[in-house]
Formats: C-alpha cells, structure tokens, sequence
C-alpha cells in the first residue's frame, strides 16, 4: 500500500539533496566547489541555491554541508529512485551503463512512490545499482572491500563496488563497461606501477587502470 505523500519539492532541489548525499557517501568534502563540480554549475550558483536549502531547512551550513533529516530523506528518495531505474535500464531494457546513467538521471524526478514499489517487485527487491552502489531502503549488507590499488600483485580479485565518483568522469562507464570491470566479475592484479596504474587480466583480456580509478574501484578477495 502507498504510504501518506511525501512533500514534493523543485527538481533542483532534489539534484543537490541527491549530490550532498552521495558525496558523503564517497567519503568526499560536501563544500560548495565539489557540488559545483559535480553538477557542473558555476561557484555562485550553487551558493544561492544553498541559500534558499537552508531557508528550506533542508540543509545546514557549518565547516562542511550537512543535510538535516528532511533532506535526507528527500535524498534516499531521489538515490533509490535513480538506482533502481539504473537497474531496469540495464536489466531489462538492456541499455549501457552509461546510457542508463544518463536516463536515470531523468526518470528519478518523475518515478511515483506507486510505481517505485512496482519496480522495485518487478526487478526482485536488488539491493544495489549496476554498479554495485547500495539502493537506499534496500536489505544492503557492506561486503568488505577495499580499493584495486591495494591488492597484492598476482592476487586474484572480484569486482565489488563501482563507486558513485566514477559514474561522473567522461567515457569511464564506458570503458569498465566494455572491459568486462563489472561487479561480481573476477581478475587478478598483474601490475601496479609506482604512479598508481594497475594492469589487470579480466576475463581473459589484460586491461590498464589509471591511477584515479584504481584508488576507487572497490574490490573483494
């Protein structure tokens, strides 16, 4: 059954809820600069948009942004939404990660709380994005993972975690996509040169890393 309707605030609003909480989530400094970045805005745009979230109460402003319990919840509305649309683009209409990344982006702000339960049945409850991302109000449980760049040379590995950072850099989810960097596919470390870049045979095919990537891959054993 649908529960009470939950305050429904301007799409912007959201876009930034969305972006403070996933910086947090990538253990990222929330300060005006890096949600500038991330949502490819200008420095003065986002301050008076952080200015009218305060006014929202949505937000609290101190040595670093902090979302209160309303823009919390607004953000893990937003997040779930956006992840488990990633997952029906990807599962079930077959769309690149890249592709579903970018329509997801979209569909977040107009998925109804009726149909984000119907997704959510049709697509069997997942607990996380194609990328291995957690969807919030799921069942997630944190497997122990660590970055690529830390994995023994000639040790084998399982790809966990593609974090959230990554899906923003140009042409990334492209190439882990096409390299086979996938969540729940296995390689083995063959090479980490001293700048960081780690060279990997994954299923069958040896592939460079740059350093960037390599620190946040997550990874298990």
């Amino acid at each position: 059954m649908v529960g009470p309707r939950a305050k429904e605030f301007h799409p912007a609003f959201e876009e930034y809820c969305e972006a403070i909480w996933e910086l947090r989530e990538d253990d990222i400094d929330v300060i005006q600069a890096r949600i500038a970045d991330r949502l490819e805005v200008s420095r003065p745009a986002v301050s008076e948009m952080i200015r009218r979230m305060e006014h929202e109460k949505l937000l609290i402003i101190d040595s670093a942004i902090t979302l209160t319990n309303s823009g919390q919840a607004l953000a893990e509305r937003v997040v779930r939404r956006h992840r488990l649309a990633e997952r029906f683009l990807t599962d079930i209409l077959n769309l690149s990660w890249a592709d579903a990344h970018l329509e997801a982006g979209k569909w977040e702000h107009v998925i109804s709380e009726s149909v984000e339960i119907a997704l959510a049945r049709v697509l069997g409850d997942p607990t996380t994005c194609p990328h291995g991302n957690p969807i919030p109000g799921a069942n997630y449980e944190a497997p122990d993972s660590y970055p690529l760049r830390a994995v023994p040379v000639g040790s084998a590995f399982t790809v966990s975690r593609i974090p959230e950072e990554l899906e923003f850099t140009p042409g990334l989810l492209d190439f882990l996509e096409e390299n086979s960097l996938l969540p729940g596919h296995s390689g083995v470390l063959t090479a980490l040169s001293p700048d960081g870049t780690a060279t990997v045979k994954i299923d069958g095919q040896h592939v460079g890393i740059g350093s960037f990537a390599a620190e946040r891959i997550l990874v298990i054993a």
